[in-house]
């Protein structure tokens, strides 16, 4: 369940907490995004007010710790910040693999702002060109790779974020991007893609557009591009 940012609704928390285990999921909160001093302690209480009563924040990341609670955490949480700090951080800690394999046994991953754009195979660093679609002025590194076929953008309608998804689309037409509003999210299952929400997702998909990218810094041209702007109970399915 990949949230744009923003909070979160009632329908979206009780469908992630569903998907996690009811209330004897066993939550596990990754608050390395933020550098706040009480980061987690908003999603602990979150998670506490639907009834949650197994939850750990794990900070400071520790490989042994964290080895431990992914393997036994069913619905493992992200919170915003930055996604590079959340990334350094995993990977510092070498536990990239152990979330992906914890992910592929069936625990529910989720995370919102930050925590959304780290799901994807190419994760936006945030270092972009805001106001003109040119070829690689978006900032593209390795994300946990959970969604396998698309680039994520977050806060996407409320701060206007459409130049640097196009430009990395056209840079990796093989991605489809999705652009998530705030109080928003998308419940990933395999190639069904549904949205829950307030706001609206938009989907840029140049799998098989005409693209014509520039050198880099240079303008990007595509013809064939699909978009599709959907809302709360809408679906998108890769085929």
């Amino acid at each position: 369940m990949v949230v744009g940012g923003g909070g979160t609704t009632p329908a979206m928390t009780a469908r992630m907490l569903e998907l996690g285990g009811g209330k004897d999921a066993k939550v596990l909160i990754l608050p390395q995004a933020s550098e706040l001093p009480d980061r987690g302690q908003g999603s602990r209480e979150m998670w506490a007010a639907l009834g949650v009563t197994h939850i750990v924040c794990l900070d400071p990341l520790i490989q042994a710790e964290g080895e431990s609670a992914i393997a036994e955490a069913t619905l493992i949480w992200f919170p915003g910040g930055d996604q590079s700090n959340l990334m350094k951080a995993l990977d510092d800690a070498h536990l990239v693999d152990d979330i992906q394999r914890r992910f592929r046994q069936g625990a529910l991953v989720a995370g919102t702002s930050a925590g959304a754009a780290v799901m994807s195979t190419l994760m936006l660093t945030g270092e972009a060109d805001l106001v003109s679609v040119r070829a690689k002025a978006t900032e593209l590194v390795a994300g946990l790779g959970l969604w396998h076929d698309a680039i994520v953008d977050q806060h996407f309608v409320k701060r206007q974020r459409w130049a640097r998804l196009v430009s990395a689309v056209l840079d990796h037409p093989e991605y489809v991007g999705v652009g998530i509003d705030e109080r928003t999210a998308v419940e990933v299952d395999a190639d069904l893609w549904r949205v829950w929400g307030d706001g609206s997702v938009v989907i840029f998909d140049a799998r098989r557009a005409e693209c014509a990218p520039g050198a880099d810094g240079m303008r990007q041209s595509a013809r064939g591009m699909t978009m599709a702007v959907l809302r709360d109970g809408d679906s998108f399915s890769l085929r």
